[in-house]
């Protein structure tokens, strides 16, 4: 079995991946795929795409995380993250997520793009309130700047869709994946909608893993197994069912859940996430302190409902110890 081809030649299983994600995706004729081993260069291929239009200003979200590479740190709006390696490249304007007037007066005729992630997953689990995707289509395009949504947290059936952007009725001019795209194995992608897939020619930017036939085929089994095992509904049905049990088994220390699919974080009344991630991870579960009083919870959207009893147990007993 061949591992790899480099990037002079295409192979069935990296074309037949391509094929799917824009059939998945809904992209209009024209669209194409760029693959690559991770979200961080994901986002630098689509950084670098938006230089192709001739424009070098960006705007992103304040609280949005794009990677840990120069260019993609320089499009991930949080200092603690970007300080220590400042000077960073490109000239970035930071908008407060979700905030379509702030949006709109830093959009210039000289923005290249806008970054945005549906669902700010490090930022906190923050969802784009209604409307916002949908405002930021309409500035991009009076302006002709790209639309480019990160969905490498988001993206391949986290959130109960293939994309989160679909349950906006939004269509970005660039999309960009990894993390479950791959099940395991590492594989990013950058999907250009339309014009935008014009922008990169050969020799414009390239991979010598990405794409590879052992990755593109674990990509492929994912989207079957999501699709044969009906996981989209069944994330959704996983979805509500934790978004309600999970306050009312946290003696109150819980106030809410936020967030959509799989992608989740629970609000914390009385306590820190500092004190309640380890407390859970004794009790079994992996969670993450996403925010001072928010912890993450992205589980397989494999969860079952034994899975999911198992797990509002863990995470009562839990709290019923942190609340004593």
């Amino acid at each position: 079995t061949i591992g790899h081809t480099s990037n002079l030649y295409a192979t069935e299983p990296g074309l037949q991946l391509a094929e799917r994600l824009l059939e998945l995706s809904q992209a209009p004729a024209g669209s194409r795929v760029f693959f690559c081993n991770s979200g961080a260069e994901a986002n630098e291929a689509a950084f670098k795409l938006s230089r192709l239009t001739g424009r070098t200003h960006v705007v992103v979200a304040a609280g949005g995380f794009h990677g840990r590479t120069m260019g993609s740190l320089a499009l991930t709006a949080q200092p603690a993250k970007q300080d220590p390696f400042r000077p960073l490249p490109g000239e970035v304007t930071v908008v407060p997520f979700g905030d379509s007037d702030a949006l709109a007066a830093a959009i210039t005729a000289e923005t290249a793009a806008v970054f945005l992630e549906p669902i700010q997953g490090e930022g906190g689990v923050i969802v784009a309130p209604p409307g916002y995707l949908a405002s930021a289509r309409a500035i991009c395009d009076v302006y002709g700047s790209l639309l480019i949504f990160d969905e490498v947290q988001t993206g391949i059936g986290r959130t109960g869709q293939w994309f989160a952007y679909q349950s906006h009725n939004v269509v970005p001019d660039v999309v960009t994946l990894a993390k479950g795209l791959g099940g395991g194995l590492p594989i990013g992608a950058l999907i250009a909608f339309g014009s935008a897939a014009e922008l990169f020619t050969p020799g414009s930017h390239g991979s010598t893993f990405g794409g590879n036939p052992i990755s593109a085929r674990a990509a492929l089994t994912v989207l079957d197994v999501i699709e044969n095992e009906g996981l989209l509904a069944h994330v959704q049905e996983v979805s509500t069912r934790l978004t309600i049990e999970l306050p009312a088994a946290s003696s109150g220390l819980v106030s809410s859940v936020r967030g959509e699919g799989l992608l989740l974080a629970a609000v914390l009344e009385g306590v820190s996430s500092s004190d309640v991630e380890p407390k859970l991870r004794a009790n079994g579960l992996l969670t993450n302190a996403v925010a001072p009083n928010a912890i993450r919870l992205a589980p397989p959207l494999i969860l079952s409902t034994a899975d999911v009893d198992e797990v509002i147990q863990r995470w009562g007993r839990t709290f019923q110890e942190l609340a004593t």
